[in-house]
């Protein structure tokens, strides 16, 4: 009897089991994208530091949150970003020359300022926080490659849930007939 009883149970902790690493899978994926996808509903732009030019501050691979801000609210030692010659820079502001309408900016890790100047129209906005190594992940996940495997962790982990529920189902229509359980009452 005690063999029978185990036997039975098999099933019901393969659906356990399926469940719980189907939940695990979906709840990874989420969490990997929330902190690239749930800031841009709150109004920040991210971007991925590739550059050491704010470093130790701001290392190679942080990801950063910016906040678009009127520049004339922009403070000395504020870090900004801002496009220049196609790119975008993250440097901290040397000066905000609001009658003339840009700012002198310098990476931290350089000795020098910028040589250009920074015009208000190219500034993207200002630097609120950044996240060290969370750069990398979205570079890998905005990646087609990193697209796929997202798509099919999340397939994955929802298909393993099915498989959860089928296997309960089947779990418990073993019981029912077995009598170990009561049978469904038919309307």
């Amino acid at each position: 009897m005690a063999k029978k009883k185990a036997k039975k149970d098999k099933g019901r902790m393969a659906a356990v089991i399926c469940r719980l690493l189907g939940c695990i899978i979906l709840i990874v994926v989420i969490g990997a994208l929330l902190p690239i996808t749930l800031p841009h509903y709150m109004g920040y732009e991210i971007f991925n530091v590739v550059s050491g030019s704010m470093e130790p501050d701001i290392p190679v691979g942080s990801i950063i949150y910016v906040k678009p801000v009127e520049p004339e609210t922009i403070e000395k030692n504020d870090v900004i970003a801002f496009k220049t010659g196609g790119t975008i820079v993250t440097h901290r502001v040397v000066g905000n020359h609001q009658v003339e309408g840009y700012m002198t900016t310098k990476g931290d890790a350089n000795k020098q300022e910028d040589l250009g100047e920074v015009l208000y129209a190219n500034i993207i906005g200002k630097v609120v926080r950044h996240v060290p190594y969370l750069g990398q992940l979205m570079w890998i996940l905005s990646s087609n490659v990193g697209k796929a495997l997202m798509m099919t962790l999340a397939l994955c982990g929802a298909l393993l849930n099915i498989l959860a529920t089928r296997l309960h189902i089947q779990w418990k229509e073993r019981q029912q007939e077995a009598g170990l359980l009561p049978k469904k009452k038919k309307r």
